[in-house]
């Protein structure tokens, strides 16, 4: 008889009881054969006493601090022995059996180390969710993308990328991750905090050997900004600054990008001034100063092998110059 892996479902917390009074009976409903813990980054609202009083079976690990995303995971899943980690969000709402496709084509080639569902949006149902929609790519000058998602356009569902398939980042909201691989790279960045951390996890199994992929069979709804506002000029310094990081990382020869982003980082915080939002400009600014005082940490953590390949277009041109809104647009 064949043995069925242990599967965790992983979700962060941070004080986000409301999410987990919504959605936590549910993922523990519909995911029987796994077992499901949250990972309390140290709350300050009811989110403990309500899962201790009302979901005793879901497992509780407590952080003494708020790690953030990277730093959250790391500490919790050194607690967990599992064959898969599902590292979920607290804001998404899940279906029956919408972890068997996901688990199962992980299964067919252990080369597989991450992958995502299709992820949609929890507000409207049809429509892919700015969070990894269909599986997530990054260009040739590190910006990423989405099958279903470039930049702020979201396309609705109309099942046009049904195919699993490889893709270069799998979405932190609801990402599958071999716990092997997890641990063998390393685990998550803890200095990203948060944001882009799971693309650079991606990016790094990728230069070992591992594959990425998304299972579109399985689909999970995801109400998305839970967290930090899109509107955070906070997110806005993690985005700039981990995109910077990720890129000194993980290629081969950064500075040639790095110094194009530059540039056109520049263009983006002129674009935040002229629309009043003089401290997003500034968190582009921290961003870049915080990146060049990091460079002899980041010099430790650069790839030793570079294997992953990049989406050979400049995404900037093709949306803004080009008019092409959607992934399947590209390949015309």
């Amino acid at each position: 008889m064949e043995t069925q892996p242990n599967i965790a479902v992983v979700i962060l917390n941070y004080n986000g009881q409301h999410w987990l009074e919504k959605f936590l009976g549910d993922v523990v409903y519909k995911s029987p054969e796994a077992e499901v813990y949250v990972a309390d980054n140290a709350s300050t609202d009811n989110s403990v006493s309500y899962i201790q009083e009302n979901h005793p079976s879901v497992k509780l690990i407590q952080n003494q601090k708020n790690y953030g995303y990277a730093g959250g995971y790391n500490q919790a899943l050194q607690a967990i022995c599992a064959d898969y980690y599902v590292l979920l969000n607290s804001d998404i709402e899940v279906i029956e059996h919408w972890l068997t496709a996901v688990i199962q084509r992980m299964e067919s080639d252990h080369k597989i180390a991450a992958c995502q569902p299709k992820i949609r949006s929890y507000h409207q149902k049809k429509n892919f969710e700015y969070a990894g929609a269909c599986g997530g790519l990054v260009d040739k000058l590190g910006y990423p993308f989405c099958r279903g998602r470039i930049f702020d356009t979201l396309e609705k569902d109309e099942l046009q990328y049904e195919k699993a398939i490889p893709i270069f980042w799998a979405t932190g909201a609801c990402l599958f991750v071999r716990a092997n691989a997890f641990h063998e790279i390393g685990g998550l960045d803890d200095d990203f905090f948060a944001h882009m951390e799971e693309i650079d996890l991606c990016w790094r199994l990728q230069n070992k050997g591992y594959s990425v992929w998304v299972e579109p069979k399985s689909i999970v709804y995801h109400v998305g900004g839970g967290t930090l506002q899109s509107g955070s000029s906070f997110k806005t310094y993690l985005n700039f600054r981990n995109n910077l990081f990720m890129l000194y990382k993980n290629l081969a020869k950064p500075w040639k990008t790095i110094i194009q982003r530059l540039l056109l980082d520049g263009l983006a915080g002129i674009k935040f001034l002229s629309e009043g939002k003089i401290i997003h400009t500034w968190a582009i600014v921290r961003a870049h100063f915080a990146f060049y005082a990091s460079i002899a940490k980041l010099k430790k953590k650069r790839a030793k092998t570079f294997q992953a390949t990049l989406y050979p277009i400049n995404i900037l041109t093709a949306y803004y110059l080009h008019g092409k809104k959607r992934y399947s647009d590209l390949t015309k």
